[in-house]
């Protein structure tokens, strides 16, 4: 038997994120201190941790046939969840806990934010979720940029495929203002090129979360989005 099976076993099927995991968010949200979570605390690990355990278990079969290489991993410790602390040190926002949710299915090859990833994103105002590479290190930024001025038509060819602009829009990130050292402003995509991170989200509204069907939708749009995950995955010599 998996770890998966042994956790699907335990917690059951996924039947989508109820009311109070939203309630939960919307009330950490004005209470966002070391007390109010102490004391709600197993109500968390009840209606927070449980059923997003039960969504990766559900998503780990999708996501071995859309993209294998990228892993759900159920642990609530080192897996796909994202931990609910934040890191204050060097923020002038000193709140400790993530009003919200969320889980990152990386590469194999990852083993932080930094690494290509399917992402899901969920709080008490609405939901997203997509995939791509958040802020790559200056080496892996550098090799998408070169991948995108070497392959100019397969990128055109990602960047415009229907399946990315209906799902989500097109191709989102922060970008600098002016070409990054090794290309000029007539370097083919350089728009693209000056971004610091690649990534596609699609958004919508809570209620969508509300039954088991929400597996799919995830699973369908993470489809949408592999031209992009497999142009990134390959610009860092991974295998798709």
């Amino acid at each position: 038997m998996t770890r998966q099976t042994k956790t699907a076993s335990k917690l059951g099927p996924f039947r989508g994120f109820r009311p109070d995991f939203f309630a939960f968010f919307q009330e950490l949200s004005a209470n966002n201190n070391r007390d109010w979570f102490i004391a709600n605390k197993a109500r968390y690990h009840e209606t927070v941790v449980d059923p997003i355990v039960s969504f990766i278990v559900a998503m780990a079969p999708r996501l071995e046939q859309i993209a294998p290489r990228f892993v759900a991993d159920p642990r609530t410790h080192g897996g796909s969840m994202f931990r609910i602390y934040r890191d204050v040190r060097f923020s002038k926002d000193k709140r400790p806990y993530k009003e919200h949710a969320a889980c990152h299915f990386r590469h194999e090859a990852g083993r932080d934010a930094h690494a290509p990833g399917f992402y899901v994103h969920i709080d008490h105002t609405g939901l997203s979720y997509g995939g791509g590479i958040w802020q790559p290190p200056g080496e892996a930024l550098f090799r998408i940029r070169t991948a995108i001025a070497q392959a100019p038509e397969r990128w055109q060819a990602v960047v415009s495929a229907d399946a990315l602009g209906g799902a989500f829009g097109g191709l989102t990130g922060d970008a600098l203002k002016r070409p990054p050292r090794g290309f000029t402003t007539d370097t083919p995509h350089i728009e693209d090129i000056k971004r610091k991170s690649f990534f596609v989200i699609k958004e919508t509204d809570i209620e969508a979360a509300g039954s088991a069907e929400f597996v799919d939708e995830v699973a369908d749009t993470f489809r949408s989005a592999t031209p992009l995950m497999r142009f990134l995955t390959e610009a860092l010599d991974l295998p798709f």
